[in-house]
């Protein structure tokens, strides 16, 4: 695999499957950035053509190779996308090859909770870590594992799918993403963050309770892979003040106290860490 140093220029792209982010990245340091809605509805190629237009907002010729994170499972080696979330028309695109025959580069493509953990490993909580996990927690639930300092994808790029474990009567997802707020309340995260920020306490409850079942995704966590840090990122997790206490109430049950005592649990801090995860794709040894 080729891999580049950190003074050259690469893109990293977080697509989601509303919008797409991107931006040239050198050293860590994000020096171009441009974000925009996409048609998600549309057919795959109209969709194509739509990151093509965003690529070239902050593509120019220093950049040497891209790096894309998606919603999905992903071929890893071939840079095949399966069923993206929220984009019907792609159920199965070679992204790495389009792309790669376009612009001439080369071209990584992974799992979004991926590059996520990747952005916290080489710029965030995780910059010296050799185990860690993170977390993403929006629509969905996403997770990221990092080995002895490598990111593990599993045989196919299906390690960290926590969120598809049963639960309950559903699954993890359900009770440890928006999704919950939506359903316990009819309201989406955003609008249950603003409550709880103006000290509504129904809403604070909601995330008391909300933090408990997402301690039971932590103890998955925990069990699974042991790591040394667990880094909570997407949309809900900046409502970390809000549901730490319901979380580390459920740790408590958690069988091996004298390891989560050296376990930290925290939220991200680093701005469009995706990107930067994206990126570094290319950093991580194969």
């Amino acid at each position: 695999m080729v891999s580049f140093m950190n003074r050259e220029a690469l893109i990293g792209i977080d697509l989601g499957g509303t919008n797409i982010r991107l931006g040239k990245v050198r050293g860590g340091t994000l020096e171009r950035l441009h974000s925009q809605r996409i048609s998600s509805q549309a057919a795959e190629g109209l969709i194509l053509g739509e990151i093509y237009k965003a690529i070239e907002r902050v593509m120019d010729d220093e950049v040497v190779a891209i790096g894309c994170g998606v919603p999905s499972v992903v071929d890893v080696e071939a840079g095949i996308v399966y069923s993206v979330e929220n984009i019907p028309s792609w159920r199965q695109v070679p992204l790495k090859v389009k792309l790669e025959e376009r612009y001439g580069l080369p071209v990584l493509v992974n799992n979004d909770a991926n590059v996520f953990a990747l952005g916290e490993l080489h710029y965030g909580k995780g910059q010296g870590m050799r185990n860690m996990v993170g977390l993403t927690l929006g629509t969905g639930l996403g997770a990221g594992v990092i080995i002895d300092g490598r990111l593990y994808c599993g045989a196919n790029c299906g390690a960290g799918e926590i969120g598809s474990i049963p639960y309950r009567d559903h699954t993890i997802e359900t009770y440890c993403s928006g999704e919950y707020f939506q359903r316990k309340s009819g309201r989406s995260g955003d609008a249950v963050f603003e409550l709880a920020q103006q000290g509504d306490e129904e809403t604070l409850r909601l995330f008391e309770d909300f933090g408990y079942e997402l301690g039971h995704a932590i103890m998955t966590v925990l069990y699974a892979y042991d790591p040394d840090l667990i880094v909570l990122g997407g949309s809900v997790s900046k409502a970390f003040s809000f549901f730490e206490g319901g979380m580390r109430r459920r740790l408590e049950d958690f069988d091996y106290q004298h390891s989560l005592a050296r376990t930290t649990i925290t939220r991200s801090e680093v701005d469009h860490v995706a990107i930067l995860g994206a990126a570094a794709l290319f950093m991580d040894p194969r």
